[in-house]
């Protein structure tokens, strides 16, 4: 047997192993650290016996305790369905007005309807509702067809110029492209951008003939001071706020060739409870009338 080699330093043993000069010790393990590594072995037994733990072909061994994640969650799924369902009864059975004049159910429909905007909605309209170029910003207060409640909930459930649902919102501003000349369409454009200060430099006479042809083309949806109507889907001119862009040139191309962004109808496909709920969400973003 060889014979055992202590370290000089330390006073402990070594393994006899050397490299370059250094010694490995052979220090044992504290007792304590023992006793807890056989308590943790004795307690991962134990757990096996108790609680499903070794996969079979087509189950797994299920413990004798019987316990099971999938029925856990399933029981706190349930729990959680019951306490909404009173909730979502008293939602589908109520208008939206009467919701809104109900703190309790205003609260519960606001956060589902949170909830149905994130899986349904953020995918155009932004995780925050801030929109985009062509897509609105559901924060602000300028709504085509309205700001209250019942106007966002129509607008949700029947969509925005989508054929299939026969009373979808619709509006369609005609392309002047093959109607005036470009330096007619040009001449609305800086009227219209005058009406939030974005004609720049232009001259007098341009923005005079801008704006009689204004009057003669686009007046009668968007009114005579380019106010907009919420019972025609004309956009306001004057706050500001630009769907595709607020420089002249953009104005000139939508004049020219408008865009016509569309919004699925949503009731046939999430029900008419959700679009309730998104409706009251929505409003609560802060820009609802």
């Amino acid at each position: 047997m060889a014979e055992k080699q202590i370290d000089d330093v330390t006073g402990t043993a070594t393994t006899g192993h050397e490299w370059d000069g250094i010694r490995e010790l052979d220090t044992p393990m504290p007792r304590w650290w023992l006793w807890v590594y056989y308590g943790t072995i004795v307690w991962a037994l134990g757990y096996v016996i108790a609680y499903p733990a070794w996969p079979l072909v087509n189950t797994a061994t299920r413990g004798l305790l019987g316990y099971s994640t999938r029925a856990e969650a399933r029981a706190e799924l349930d729990a959680a369905e019951a306490g909404r369902a009173d909730y979502l009864a008293a939602v589908a059975a109520s208008d939206i007005d009467d919701i809104m004049a109900d703190d309790a159910l205003r609260t519960f429909a606001t956060a589902a309807g949170a909830a149905a905007f994130r899986v349904n909605c953020v995918q155009c309209h932004g995780s925050g509702a801030q929109g985009s170029a062509g897509y609105p910003n559901l924060n602000d207060d300028d709504w085509l067809w309205g700001g209250t409640p019942e106007d966002i909930r129509l607008t949700i459930a029947h969509g925005i110029r989508y054929e299939p649902d026969p009373d979808t919102r619709w509006s369609e501003m005609p392309g002047f492209g093959d109607v005036l000349t470009a330096t007619e369409i040009n001449r609305i454009a800086l009227h219209v951008a005058a009406f939030t200060g974005g004609a720049g430099d232009a001259d007098a006479d341009a923005l005079a003939e801008g704006e009689a042809l204004y009057l003669d083309n686009c007046a009668a949806c968007h009114g005579d001071a380019g106010e907009g109507s919420h019972d025609l889907g004309a956009p306001s001119l004057r706050d500001a706020i630009w769907l595709y862009g607020s420089s002249v040139a953009d104005i000139t191309r939508q004049v020219r060739s408008p865009r016509h962004g569309v919004m699925p109808a949503w009731q046939d496909r999430l029900g008419e409870t959700t679009v309730k709920e998104l409706a009251v969400y929505v409003h609560s973003l802060g820009g609802g009338e």
